[in-house]
């Protein structure tokens, strides 16, 4: 490199020389001199370029195993990804951290890395590892073997893990493992506290599997085969907080006892009943997750509890019992037969569920066709409550009086913010209900058949079972959800004395709006919607709290002028018969406007003033929007282009009035009479010619 720069620096000298000479027969050497100086200057140009290339790529090398140091401590290298069929020779010993996922390595060799606290070996071909391994790891604490074939050479690799005695955390998910298996691998882990052995093959769990991992805080054998845990097996664990048994085939849980317990999750497995034994120990289970089982019956959680979220969706609730207080009966029966009480048959359920701290609880798709009105009320913290696709119909007020009195019992839900009894097929409401939500804020009641009840109904009226919900008595309610309900008329002041924040009234066909039906609520409705209820026209009130409008999916060929009194910053009208917008209520939206939505109408081309306004305005769908000509249609972003171009024949066509044909017609006469005139004389001309 050194010899071809000294040469590029005497070729310029050699033609400086060349053409200061006088003899003009030198100058046949400079072509090739300029060949060779041209040729320099290219390298010197280049190899700058080339070197930077070149330590561009020397850096992505680097990169790609991620080194990352501070002096001479080697944090970690990450080579996940990196096709190695072995681990990489030289590795610093000072490394703290190595991340060799998602490679093709089969076999660990013995690993000399004082210093490693994580390695990650996950979603490799792993089979086999050498039972010294891991000796020289004292300081290692988390280790990821999941996705591997651990199975396969088990005596080798269960003496490796048996030298990690200082391990916090272990992975070996997906690995195949059976019962022994799990039991080898657990052993001499005093210190391990986050355990995972998803997607194995473990069966039973014996009261042995944790005896040498007494510190575990966290267990995860969710998707395994587990049908039968033996007894003792996680009440020695005291430090126990987290535990998933999701996917597995656990039939019964008949004596739950890990009070030291804060998530506890049996999703996706077959439980029937869940029951826990009357005593008076403090458990500290919060959450509870028995979704996607066959519960017949609610769980019997423990008397003295924490219990905040309780997860009981996707179950068989309430499905062989036609009332409330059959499926209490039934439960409690449950119980005493469990624990074999022969005393006097007691309110278990009750009795426990009355000290519940509950404020989230999942009800949704059971086979309720009650609602346990008495059982609900006494979660009197709850906040939220999923009631949806259940088989409602009604919502009656069928609950035990505890004295001679004729008047029925009134209940109260002081916590209850969130209620969703969306899909249940109701018809009928209780307007005791509706009274008892004292602190309603949320109600789903979308896919049933719910008809709002008229301003003119009087209180009599409504409580003598009239096939209407009386909304204007929930005046905390902000968010109502009255999609596809079959309502035909929302009738004047039908949602006075609310605070409505959000309706929707969407898929209600053929709903007619009076035009005060929302009076009540103008100063405080912030998001709209009645898209796809084949409006032809609709008039609203000042809505000066309006942020959102979705009117798309009607018939409508105009926008309620009230709108210039709502500051929209969201509007969408697609799909309906709009030929052109008011331009000067589009002048005033435009003020807040930030996205709007406005393709599958017929706007007119020609008229279209208004879309000139809205240039600052995102138009998510302008390049699926046409507007008509007389001529043909245009993607109106094509339009907008060249707006005077296509127009301007239909400009001078439009202008030509009555009159002004009228005038053409009477010039053309004249000028036919004329000629017919000069013909004529010219023909007498010639004759009397032709006579001479």
């Amino acid at each position: 490199m050194i010899i071809v720069e000294l040469y590029c620096l005497w070729v310029p000298a050699l033609l400086f020389l060349l053409f200061t000479t006088s003899s003009w027969h030198h100058f046949i050497f400079a072509p090739p001199l300029l060949l060779h100086l041209c040729c320099c200057l290219g390298y010197l140009f280049l190899s700058p370029i080339l070197g930077m290339i070149s330590t561009f790529q020397n850096g992505t090398r680097n990169k790609q195993m991620n080194f990352c140091s501070v002096g001479k401590v080697f944090f970690g290298i990450k080579a996940a990804k990196q096709n190695l069929f072995t681990v990489p020779a030289d590795l610093d010993v000072t490394l703290r951290s190595l991340d060799l996922s998602n490679n093709f390595i089969r076999q660990l060799p013995t690993l000399a890395l004082p210093d490693l606290e994580q390695l990650d070996l996950s979603s490799n071909r792993l089979d086999l590892i050498s039972e010294g391994a891991f000796q020289d790891l004292a300081r290692l604490k988390n280790l990821n073997l999941s996705r591997n074939q651990l199975n396969i050479n088990l005596g080798s690799n269960s003496k490796a893990l048996g030298s990690l005695g200082r391990l916090k955390s272990l992975d070996v998910s997906k690995n195949g493992l059976s019962n022994d298996a799990a039991e080898l691998f657990l052993k001499n882990k005093p210190t391990l506290d986050h355990l995972k052995m998803t997607g194995n093959a473990l069966i039973r769990l014996s009261h042995s599997l944790f005896r040498e991992s007494g510190s575990l805080k966290t267990i995860t054998v969710d998707d395994n085969l587990i049908s039968e845990i033996a007894e003792g097996t996680f009440e020695p664990l005291k430090q126990l907080e987290t535990l998933n048994l999701a996917m597995n085939n656990l039939a019964h849980i008949c004596d739950f006892k890990l009070s030291q317990l804060k998530y506890l999750n049996l999703s996706r497995n077959s439980v029937e009943f869940f029951v826990t034994r009357e005593d008076y120990q403090l458990y500290s289970l919060e959450i509870l997750d028995l979704s996607y089982n066959k519960l017949l019956y609610f769980p019997i959680v423990p008397k003295m509890n924490q219990l905040k979220y309780l997860h009981l969706q996707n179950n068989a609730l309430g499905g062989y019992v036609n009332s409330e207080a059959a499926m209490v009966s039934e439960i409690n029966a449950l119980y005493n037969e469990i624990v074999k009480n022969r005393r006097a048959i007691k309110n278990s359920l009750h009795a426990n569920w009355r000290l519940m701290p509950l404020v989230y609880i999942d009800l949704s798709f059971n086979h309720f066709t009650f609602f346990p009105l008495e059982t609900l009320n006494l979660l009197s913290s709850v906040e939220t409550l999923h009631f949806s696709n259940n088989c409602l119909q009604n919502i009656h007020w069928n609950i035990r009086n505890y004295n001679d009195s004729r008047h029925a019992r009134q209940l109260f839900f002081h916590s209850l913010k969130h209620l969703n009894l969306q899909s249940n097929g109701l018809v009928y409401i209780s307007p005791r209900f509706i009274k008892a939500l004292t602190q309603i804020e949320t109600l789903n009641l979308q896919d049933n058949s719910v008809q709002p009840c008229a301003e003119n109904f009087s209180r009599q009226q409504i409580s003598l079972k009239a096939p209407c919900a009386a909304f204007g008595q929930m005046t905390t309610l902000k968010h109502l959800n009255l999609r596809e309900n079959g309502i035909k008329l929302v009738t004047q002041n039908s949602l006075q004395r609310n605070s409505l924040t959000y309706l929707n009234l969407r898929g209600n066909r053929h709903l007619v709006m009076h035009e005060r039906a929302l009076e009540g609520v103008q100063s405080t409705l912030q998001t709209l919607i009645i898209s796809e209820t084949n409006m032809s026209d609709l008039t609203l009130p000042c809505l000066t709290a309006l942020t959102e409008l979705n009117m798309s999916n009607n018939n409508l060929y105009r926008m309620p002028s009230s709108l210039s009194c709502s500051p929209l910053k969201a509007i969408d009208i697609r799909n309906n018969k709009f030929k052109t917008l008011n331009h000067s209520l589009i002048q005033h939206l435009s003020k807040n406007l930030a996205v709007m939505f406005i393709s599958g109408n017929q706007f007119d081309c020609c008229n279209s003033e208004w879309m000139s306004i809205l240039k600052e305005t995102h138009l998510p769908d302008i390049n699926e929007t046409e507007c008509f000509t007389h001529k043909r249609n245009f993607l109106v972003a094509e339009y907008l282009k060249s707006p005077s171009l296509y127009c301007l024949l239909h400009s001078e066509a439009q202008g030509v009035h009555f009159g002004q044909m009228i005038i053409i017609v009477f010039f053309l006469s004249l000028l036919l009479t004329g000629l017919i005139v000069f013909s004529r004389k010219f023909c007498c001309t010639q004759g009397s010619l032709c006579d001479i």
